[in-house]
This record gives C-alpha cells, structure tokens and sequence, in this order.
C-alpha cells in the first residue's frame, strides 16, 4: 500500500477537487494525509451561522476535521498561513497570508511531513491553480518544490478538464438550466487545462455519495441550497464524477486511471 499526500490551499478545496480520489483510495487501504495552507479566516458566511464568539477559521478547521473523517483521512495538518484574497485585493499585503509565504519556507514545512510519512504521491495544483486564486498558485509552487525537497516520487497536479465543463454548460443551456445571476461563461475559459494536458482522469462515480457528504460538511461554505449541492443528481455525477490530475514528468500520450499504478 501507498501513502498518498493532498496538499490544498484552503478548508473544502480537498472536498471539491480530490475528495473521490482520497476517499477511493483510503477505500483500497492507502494512507491518506491531508495538508492545507490557511485555516480560511477570510471566507464568507451567512449572518448567524457561527456561534456567539466564534471565529469562521474555528469553524473550518472543526468542518475540515468533520470532511476527513469522511473520506478517510488518517492524518490531517495546517501549514499555519492565513488565506490570501483574490489578485489585488488587500489581504495579499498582509504579511503572515499564503502568497507572501517565502516557498522555500513553506515548502520545507511541507517536505518534513512528507519525508515523515515516507509519501509515495503528493498531490498539488497546476500553474494557475486551477482557477487563478494566488493561494492555489502558492500552493503549486510550494507543492512541486516540497517533493524535490523530501524526494517525494510521484507529484500530480490537480487541475480542471476544461473541455469537459465547457461541454456541460452548453448542455446545461440547451436543457434549459438556470446558471446563478453572477455566472460569467468566459470564465470557463480561464479554468483548469485543456484537456489535451490531462494525463490521469479518476473515476469517482461509486463514491459520488461520500464525496458530496464531504462538500457538505463544509456548511459554512458550501449551503445544502448552493449552488454545487442543489444540483439535481445526474447533473452532480456529470460535473464530479471525475477528478483530473497532470503527473509531472509524464511521458509524451501518458494515460492513466488513478494515482498508484502509472509511472513515477
């Protein structure tokens, strides 16, 4: 058995974007570790949410806790950075937030746990992080310079099939669906690679269940009314049933299935 390392920027991005992939192979008995940069101080939440005197980073860290035990975390771990805001917001300026994190600093934070756990693969972010937020960009720099530091073998980047979600927004227009008032389709765009990038796609059908109970017990972020939970069931196998990863250092027409098996 393999472990396997999940390095993220913030509390329900591992949910989102790797929760099938984690829990299927906590499922097939790997060790599952999960990393994240911030605790996710600067999200939003809905008036009245939180306890009287609770902090939102109290809460993601309790509802990230809850989300690992869920898909099968043996191991869970905050860098200790506060989350970053989109570019040029002001909370980029703040000098204790991810992206003014020195990397080689940040990265040896990483590497000490995956030398510790004798990691087999870490999963990070592509260049762009998927979708442009500085956190995610950190995240790819720390991520791919942590493993070169602990010699971690294999290193694979998250990312988004482009093609794919472009394919089921025109499906969704055609079927009539209404996309929320703030939706913008040439932001589809600027999200994940194309497709011709994408060396290893994992199916996580079968866990389609678990990995939505993940999603939802991030309830501060992600409301059982959101956009991403009220979907109705054959739309959600559509848009997560599929994980998508970039190995680095992939031969030219790599193809793969999951994260174990493929060269590295």
């Amino acid at each position: 058995m393999s472990t396997l390392v999940t390095f993220h920027a913030h509390p329900d991005d591992e949910a989102i974007a790797t929760g099938g992939t984690m829990a299927k192979a906590a499922a097939a008995g790997h060790r599952v570790v999960l990393v994240v940069a911030t605790r996710g101080e600067h999200g939003e939440v809905a008036d009245g949410y939180l306890d009287a005197g609770e902090a939102l980073w109290e809460r993601r860290v309790t509802e990230t806790a809850a989300a690992a035990e869920v898909l099968g975390v043996g191991r869970g771990e905050f860098l200790g950075y506060v989350v970053s805001g989109m570019i040029a917001t002001p909370e980029n300026n703040a000098p204790d937030c991810f992206w003014q994190a020195d990397v080689e600093e940040a990265a040896r934070r990483l590497a000490a746990i995956l030398a510790e756990e004798q990691a087999d693969v870490l999963v990070a972010y592509d260049e762009n992080g998927a979708y442009g937020h500085p956190d995610h960009i950190q995240v790819h720099r720390v991520g791919l310079r942590a493993a070169e530091l602990a010699g971690t073998p294999k290193v694979y980047m998250s990312t988004i099939n482009r093609e794919h979600l472009q394919r089921l927004m025109v499906e969704a227009a055609e079927a009539g669906a209404q996309m929320p008032d703030d939706f913008d389709p040439a932001f589809l765009d600027t999200l994940g690679v194309p497709e011709v990038r994408i060396t290893t796609t994992v199916d996580v059908r079968e866990l389609l269940d678990v990995k939505r109970r993940a999603m939802a017990a991030h309830g501060s972020q992600i409301a059982e009314t959101s956009f991403f939970l009220a979907m109705p069931v054959d739309q959600f196998e559509k848009s997560f049933g599929q994980e998508w990863y970039i190995l680095v250092g992939a031969p030219p027409g790599t193809s793969e299935d999951d994260l174990f098996s493929g060269p590295g």
